[in-house]
């Protein structure tokens, strides 16, 4: 019998190939960036996407400070957290955030579109990079230059 096998590649820690992207977030709607470098870290946009591992990009996201809003959400959107203490509801608009930390906005959008378990924790601690300005001490790694809206 002359069949043709196919197996399925299931990618582990010691076999994916990781990449260094940059990303400009300047006048780029927050929610679609947020999805797309979600996307990207997740490793969706790869062939060889395994759900249970951190297979995806290290992706660098500059000009944060830059980022766009639609509507009045700079001022009507609410980030709600608590202190602890009885009482200690604290609550914050994009456009306070943006000036109190400039990055915060950005990372707590990508935050909120990655797994809620230990695969999404490492996923943002290590291959999430974000700066507000133009430049990045990430210049070793040679990352590629990609236009966000080009990923779907």
């Amino acid at each position: 019998m002359n069949t043709l096998s196919y197996k399925t590649v299931s990618t582990n820690k010691g076999t994916v190939e990781k990449k260094w992207y940059v990303v400009d977030a300047t006048d780029q709607v927050l929610g679609r960036l947020a999805s797309r470098v979600a996307m990207m870290l997740r490793g969706k946009t790869k062939t060889d996407f395994t759900p249970h591992v951190a297979g995806g990009d290290h992706v660098i996201v500059i000009n944060a400070e830059k980022v766009r809003l639609t509507g009045n959400k700079w001022q009507d959107k609410k980030y709600i957290r608590h202190t602890g203490y009885p009482g200690g509801q604290r609550e914050i608009n994009p456009a306070e955030l943006l000036k109190k930390n400039p990055i915060a906005l950005v990372e707590k959008a990508v935050k909120g579109m990655l797994p809620k378990n230990r695969l999404g924790r490492a996923i943002y601690s290590q291959d999430l990079h974000v700066y507000a300005g133009p430049e990045h001490p990430h210049e070793a790694q040679k990352p590629t230059i990609i236009d966000i809206n080009t990923i779907k």
